[in-house]
């Protein structure tokens, strides 16, 4: 997966619009849609610092797709199973999966 992808994953499981991402990372709206379009356009390190760091993930797991880990232990082995499950789904199953995940999300918030 490339950024774009990484980008839409992230955006969707956080539940923020693009207009909220653009206001929290001081990216224009404009911009985001750019790096979100298919065409995948990459931004600037600091632009992508200031996106990664609004969503709550790495940089580097924005470009790759994964996280630098020095102990590979420390993952839980599920969640491992679950990612390299996601990454190996077409891109329309990658869309269900995750409206699954984040339908799952909003119940876990209503019974709270």
């Amino acid at each position: 997966m490339g950024f774009n992808e990484n980008l839409k994953f992230e955006l969707a499981y956080s539940g923020m619009l693009v207009k909220e991402l653009a206001a929290k990372s001081g990216v224009s709206k404009y911009s985001l849609d750019n790096y979100l379009n298919s065409r995948g356009q990459m931004p600037s390190a600091d632009v992508a610092v200031k996106i990664a760091q609004a969503l709550g993930v790495s940089v580097e797991y924005l470009v790759t797709g994964e996280e630098r880990t020095t102990d590979k232990s420390s993952l839980d082995p599920v969640i491992h199973d679950i990612i390299q499950s996601y990454k190996s789904l077409k891109e329309e199953d990658r869309k269900l999966a995750m409206d699954f995940l984040i339908l799952l999300k909003s119940r876990a918030h209503v019974r709270k």
